[in-house]
């Protein structure tokens, strides 16, 4: 990526999309169909990944602005951007400093990606920075285990060794907590256990919609 992020987890950018197509046969594809049902208008996705989104975004929605600063994973959104049905541009940038005017679109989507930025609290209040007055986030994220000792191991894995080699993750964040914390009203949250892979355990999910307050 360009020198303004400094992003780069080229081990994690080769073996995140084969790990994602085991996990859209697990079921979560589902997942990323209802957390962008029913949106409209010019949509940010802040950290796309390669474009597993794209395929997914209804017809009413009239753009898509994706972020994306991993140099790998950006290559291969923009391939998936050029055959999407909706228009979708795919930009350089990190969440903390978004490339994108004030109040400036409809809604943002945050699909498997908080648990991956630096300094949440400041992109979530980037986040509100471009929403539209009435524009929503739409997100889908993994969060902090329930109960011991899964939430302790957790924890020690966030501390030490895992965002290292897994692009960056964070696994023991409340993000709905930080969502909260930044000035949203979460107007649906749904919070179920997703195994992405065979061997993996059952791990928090939720999906919801918020609105800043």
């Amino acid at each position: 990526m360009s020198s303004s992020s400094g992003v780069s987890h080229p081990v994690f950018a080769r073996l995140y999309p084969r790990m994602q197509r085991t996990a859209a046969k697990r079921g979560e594809s589902a997942h990323r169909v209802r957390l962008l049902e029913g949106l409209r208008g010019r949509v940010f996705e802040i950290g796309a990944g390669h474009g597993s989104n794209f395929e997914h975004y209804p017809t009413t929605v009239t753009e898509v602005v994706a972020v994306e600063p991993e140099p790998r994973l950006r290559v291969e959104a923009d391939r998936a951007a050029k055959n999407a049905a909706v228009a979708t541009t795919v930009l350089a940038g990190v969440a903390e400093r978004l490339p994108l005017d004030d109040q400036s679109v409809d809604a943002a989507v945050a699909c498997l990606v908080l648990c991956t930025v630096p300094d949440l609290a400041a992109a979530l209040r980037e986040i509100g920075r471009v929403l539209r007055p009435g524009g929503e986030l739409r997100f889908y994220e993994h969060v902090i285990a329930d109960g011991q000792p899964l939430r302790s191991v957790v924890k020690f894995a966030q501390a030490t060794f895992w965002p290292r080699i897994v692009g960056g993750c964070h696994p023991a964040r409340d993000t709905a907590a930080a969502i909260r914390g930044a000035g949203f009203e979460i107007e649906r949250c749904e919070r179920f256990p997703f195994r992405a892979g065979a061997l993996d355990p059952p791990v928090p999910h939720i999906l919801g919609i918020a609105k800043p307050s």
